[in-house]
């Protein structure tokens, strides 16, 4: 097989799989339905204190990220006519976002999981701690570039429009969906969000994997 088929196999299953992936990793929050922004401390404490599925689902979304970087950068390669500029740009700014994603799944989440093995008094004890993640405190104010995760991809998605790679119908759900990724944490709007992006991005990666 042909180093340019596989690279073609990879970027067609890369459309299909992240959106999938965020929306399974979504979907697996306690308390899906509930409206909440994460705000407190105990509200924190409330979604991934001795909940394994918050922590399998926030594995997940991390484990998309180098899947969305295959997107992004395959994205910019097929964008060479009249969407070149906002290919390769929308890429390069998404590129970065995912990376702060990645921070942001290690940081934030993954700690947590390691935090949540601590025996019961000891968990107690070291609580009021977590305001520094709650705030984002220190260096953790990188997480605040997460927004350029979907800024990239929706400017990618207009210039995938422009090319007619995707359709218009295609391209509105695709940007409605990353704009709904910014939101306080309230994981009924990002599973509907991932499910619009889904809804977009299948049908393209579906129709390129059966070309290849």
């Amino acid at each position: 097989m042909k180093i340019e088929t596989i690279k073609k196999q990879g970027f067609a299953i890369s459309l299909i799989a992240f959106p999938l992936m965020l929306l399974i990793g979504f979907i697996m929050h306690p308390n899906l339905l509930k409206m909440e922004a994460l705000q407190t401390v105990e509200q924190l404490v409330a979604r991934f204190h001795h909940q394994p599925m918050y922590h399998i689902g926030h594995f997940i979304v991390m484990l998309a990220v180098p899947v969305i970087m295959i997107m992004l950068n395959g994205s910019i390669n097929v964008l060479q006519g009249n969407g070149r500029q906002l290919g390769f740009w929308g890429g390069i700014i998404g590129l970065f976002g995912a990376f702060i994603l990645a921070v942001d799944k290690g940081a934030l989440c993954l700690v947590l999981s390691a935090f949540d093995t601590l025996p019961e008094a000891q968990f107690q004890e070291f609580v009021p701690f977590l305001s520094v993640i709650v705030n984002k405190e220190g260096m953790l104010w990188v997480v605040w570039l997460l927004p350029l995760l979907p800024i990239g991809a929706a400017i990618q998605a207009l210039g995938l429009m422009k090319e007619t790679f995707i359709k218009k119908w295609q391209c509105v759900c695709i940007i409605i969906g990353l704009l709904l990724l910014n939101n306080p944490d309230i994981e009924l709007i990002s599973t509907t969000g991932a499910l619009l992006m889904c809804v977009g991005y299948i049908p393209w990666g579906v129709k390129l994997l059966k070309a290849v």
